[in-house]
């Protein structure tokens, strides 16, 4: 039992093994001031660069928003869809596919303006859903001040990069965007007797525009708006002589009462439980989610100084991880329980309910051990694995323990009655093992599509039955022997431990236990 605690502590941990979606997704971000144009330029680059390997067999990319907004993106995002070529096909059939995308990062790293994250089309658009980002990690900054979780962002950032494993690591786009602030000369203005709100009409008349009438064609009608011409908008000189008419009927440049300057403005800003919002996303590569969680809180815990009324949530598939891991907490001990209130029914017994369910913790061991010889972690998928298992294990302990205890209630003698049952349902008992195993064998060695999530669960059976099914033959037997001997006088050694007399206390010692007391 505690060999095998150690062992399972060894165990990474994940929700859903990783699907190997046989293409890849590349995520391309840029600056949120790039233009649609510039942006669809600088994405063929990537294209051409993508298609020069030759594992590609065909690449296409989607930027910004299309008609029906169903996946709203800026105009600087562009998703890349990498479909490779058979395996047979490729120069290396057996290079990793880790490898290849190490590869092609290091080919795009020379388009500067880039900032890429790849991943799988399935697992990209899986994840957004998850948590909003498409990375498998999301570490989620809630606060008032935008610009304090922006910096503390950063120091996350820093953290996850120097954690083994993390890939693609980047923070939320807040600010970066030109933005036009016309700064008012408060005094200038009441000293010609305007008020603000004038000056700012006008201002924004220029710029917004202000429908001034309508227009009928037919049954269409439409607004006549004021405003100034594109060009002019874009000459701050120009937009500087605006001129504004005073009481008098006097005017005066807009440039006299106010000051125009491009700023980098909010490119984004993200609120979730009435708090403003931060995102660090990243992806995990070559380890498993939870062990470079756990190491990647530690780091943020004692380097990341968060501003005040701030907290750090973790998301993404690492909240999918917890949310399972707490259900199954739940749900699993309930099903054991009820497993072994049947076990008591069935035995009418503790003690023999609980010499089957013996087989449980020995079933549980084999399947962890299985999980570690294949270099697997702990997931949803070996979950059920497990659970199906102990289904199994049980089932055989069951047979044997009732077939020991109809030879006893026959009258034959407890040795004979353990041999011949145990002989009796030896075939039963490999029979079923040898099915359950021999049938998870081609999900165990399975490499096609899916095979990701059928490799931990065929794994955890057949280690797992290899185990029970050796205790359910030579260990069974023997806990059954000690658990119903009886002795001459006809009682079991339960029975005598409970009908065992108790020696009175006198009145010396009763005296001596009140004085202690």
């Amino acid at each position: 039992l505690q060999s095998r605690r150690i062992m399972f502590g060894f165990l990474g941990s994940e929700f859903t093994p990783q699907l190997d979606e046989r293409d890849i997704a590349v995520q391309s971000l840029r600056i949120p001031s790039t233009s649609l144009e510039r942006s669809l330029a600088m994405q063929r680059r990537v294209e051409d660069r993508l298609e020069e390997f030759p594992q590609v067999e065909l690449v296409f990319s989607r930027t910004g928003t299309a008609e029906v907004a169903s996946d709203p993106m800026p105009p600087n995002a562009s998703d890349a869809y990498v479909i490779l070529k058979p395996r047979e096909e490729w120069p290396d059939p057996d290079l990793p596919k880790d490898e290849l995308v190490g590869e092609m990062e290091s080919a795009l790293g020379g388009l500067v303006g880039n900032l890429y994250e790849f991943s799988q089309p399935i697992e990209l658009r899986f994840n957004e859903l998850i948590a909003g980002v498409r990375g498998d990690v999301a570490v989620k900054l809630y606060g008032d001040d935008l610009t304090a979780l922006t910096e503390a962002a950063g120091d996350v950032a820093g953290v996850l990069r120097a954690v083994e494993g993390a890939a693609d690591v980047k923070v939320q786009q807040v600010t970066g965007f030109p933005t036009l602030d016309i700064a008012f000369d408060r005094p200038t203005i009441a000293r010609y007797g305007l008020t603000v709100e004038d000056v700012a009409q006008s201002v924004a008349i220029a710029l917004g525009g202000r429908p001034a009438g309508l227009v009928f064609e037919g049954d269409r009608r439409f607004d006549v708006v004021v405003r100034l011409a594109d060009a002019t908008r874009d000459d701050f000189d120009q937009l500087g002589a605006l001129p504004i008419v005073l009481e008098n009927g006097v005017t005066v440049p807009l440039r006299t009462l106010a000051d125009f300057e491009v700023v980098d403005g909010l490119a984004e800003v993200r609120r979730e439980q009435g708090r403003r919002l931060v995102i660090v996303s990243a992806n995990v590569r070559e380890r498993d989610l939870g062990s470079f969680v756990e190491e990647a809180q530690e780091g943020v815990s004692a380097q990341v100084d968060l501003p005040p009324a701030s907290f750090i949530e973790w998301g993404g598939q690492y909240q999918n991880l917890q949310e399972a891991q707490a259900r199954l907490a739940i749900v699993v001990p309930i099903c054991f329980a009820v497993v072994l209130l049947l076990l008591y029914m069935a035995l009418g017994g503790w003690v023999p309910a609980l010499a089957v369910f013996s087989a449980i913790p020995m079933a549980l061991a084999g399947g962890v051990f299985a999980l570690v010889l294949r270099g697997m972690p702990f997931s949803v998928s070996a979950a059920v694995g497990f659970i199906a298992l102990s289904g199994v294990a049980v089932l055989n302990g069951l047979v044997m323990m009732t077939a020991i205890r109809q030879r006893l209630e026959s009258g034959m003698p407890l040795d004979e009655a353990i041999a011949d049952g145990a002989l009796a349902r030896l075939r039963p008992v490999l029979m079923t093992a040898l099915v359950a195993s021999l049938g998870f064998v081609p999900m165990a060695l399975a490499t096609g599509t899916g095979a990701e999530v059928q490799r931990p669960l065929a794994t955890v059976v057949i280690g797992g039955l290899i185990t029970a099914t050796a205790l359910t033959l030579f260990v069974l037997p023997a806990i059954a022997r000690l658990v119903l001997h009886r002795s001459d006088d006809g009682r079991s050694w339960r029975e005598k431990w409970w009908d065992r007399p108790r020696r009175n206390v006198t009145s010396d010692e009763e005296a001596e236990l009140k004085d202690i007391a």
